[in-house]
């Protein structure tokens, strides 16, 4: 251990815990197990000016959670076979028992709230579906998931859809590796350290599909692209490829990147979108919005039917995303819940991953694409709309500080700062980053929004 983490030890007394149990100790609890048995094509790409650091660890990262008025106590070493996290221990902590010797065709028993991380499971403390789960969806599959069976084949489905030109969706994250990395990895087998040196960025989408159900059929059936998550309108998380794959999800991003697809109908210039007005109604008495999905997106493929869908703010939003105005419905609340322990998650597995957004000289979200110089030194977690001029998602609905927020309280970190300027009076980042817009341009985009609200 280096000497800052020795440091905390003398102080604290630490523990070694899994990343399920760090995080579920923080949340208070873990959510309930599920049951178990549980965007554009792909081009040439840059190399990010990835720099390798060096991951502390035998053979995971460790980050350290600092837990401020812990007790005193002697610290503990306890084995842990996946990626560990330091957490404060209690003072005069039981003896670990020795671990029992292995049963022959002893069945393994799981959670439900895994992720597949170069083939090693991390706890996160919500609900995971894996492509290996019943009713999960497989990115390694070549054939079509929702065609009928007879017409799934490669042949058949590259004749009936022009988005599919290669049966895999998937590649190899070439872009951030040298030759020799290349050679070591191209059979499938990932060391974890030397993928927590080369993935920095976790990317947002929304998947204008409303359900990750339709998502997936876009993207696999259709178009021939891939996502490492989805995540569904009642909270649930999908993983569809193990994180050591370059899906195809954000063009230059992708050998660095994680991808997850939020289930949202997505954003407007018009508020009247068939879109937003199809899956959103308000109630005549209440006055609350609620979201119902329409029969032409039947079946939902929710695994919670009961589950409450409601935008987590009750109205339609409108914002700027590239100096222009959009409208969308917010994310549900299971929706922020899931996506936040998801973060801290991979923010702890990830230790390049850092647990903010891109945010300007004032400390407001950045709400258009960054320079090429500034992405390629961006490191944590950022939109679709950050990385392409031509894409708006996640959409302008998205409150990160309801994700960045709680999963920085999960990790022991201090709250981001607030803006140093009010909004009215911030500037406007220009598409090319690289210079201010006047404070007129940003009273006109303000004017544009209560106009349309």
């Amino acid at each position: 251990m280096d000497d800052t983490r020795g440091r905390w030890s003398g102080r604290l007394g630490l523990t070694a815990l899994t990343l399920g149990a760090a995080l579920a100790l923080a949340l208070g609890g873990c959510a309930s197990p599920v049951e178990s048995p549980s965007t554009v094509a792909p081009t040439a790409e840059s190399e990010g000016d990835v720099v390798p650091e060096s991951v502390p660890g035998p053979a995971a990262a460790r980050a350290a959670i600092t837990v401020t008025e812990a007790p005193i106590a002697p610290e503990v070493e306890v084995a842990a076979d996946e990626a560990t996290v330091m957490v404060a221990a209690p003072a005069e902590p039981a003896e670990s028992p020795e671990p029992k010797a292995p049963i022959v065709a002893e069945r393994l028993a799981r959670r439900g709230d895994e992720i597949m991380v170069a083939g090693q499971l991390f706890h996160i403390g919500t609900p995971v579906v894996l492509w290996t789960d019943p009713g999960g969806y497989d990115g390694y599959r070549v054939e079509r998931r929702f065609a009928p069976w007879a017409e799934a084949d490669w042949d058949t489905s590259r004749a009936a859809s022009k988005g599919l030109s290669t049966p895999n969706r998937y590649g190899v994250r070439a872009a951030v590796l040298t030759p020799q990395e290349i050679e070591q990895v191209r059979g499938g087998g990932w060391p974890l350290e030397l993928l927590q040196k080369v993935v920095d960025q976790f990317v947002l989408h929304y998947d204008a599909a409303g359900t990750s159900r339709r998502c997936f059929a876009r993207l696999h059936d259709d178009r021939g692209l891939s996502i490492h998550f989805m995540l569904d309108v009642d909270g649930t998380i999908y993983q569809t490829l193990d994180l050591k794959e370059r899906a195809w999800h954000a063009t230059v991003a992708n050998s660095r990147s994680i991808g997850i697809e939020i289930a949202n109908v997505g954003a407007y210039a018009d508020p009247q979108a068939d879109a937003l007005q199809g899956w959103y109604q308000t109630d005549a008495e209440s006055g609350v919005v609620q979201m119902r999905i329409p029969g032409y997106a039947q079946p939902s493929g929710l695994r919670d039917e009961a589950a409450d869908l409601a935008p987590a703010r009750n109205e339609m939003v409108a914002g700027p995303i590239h100096g222009e105005v959009f409208h969308q419905y917010d994310l549900a609340e299971a929706q922020y819940a899931a996506l936040a322990k998801l973060t801290a998650a991979l923010s702890t597995v990830f230790p390049r991953i850092a647990c903010d957004y891109p945010r300007d000289e004032y400390g407001r979200l950045i709400t258009t694409t960054l320079s090429p110089d500034a992405w390629s030194e961006f490191s944590g977690v950022l939109g679709h709309y950050h990385i392409q001029r031509n894409k708006i998602d996640p959409g302008p609905a998205l409150q990160w500080d309801r994700v960045i927020g709680p999963a920085r309280e999960m990790l022991g970190l201090e709250p981001l700062p607030e803006p140093t300027q009010p909004v009215e009076a911030a500037p406007e980042v220009q598409s090319d980053g690289d210079e201010e817009a006047s404070p007129e341009a940003s009273t006109e985009v303000e004017k544009k929004i209560e106009q349309s609200s």
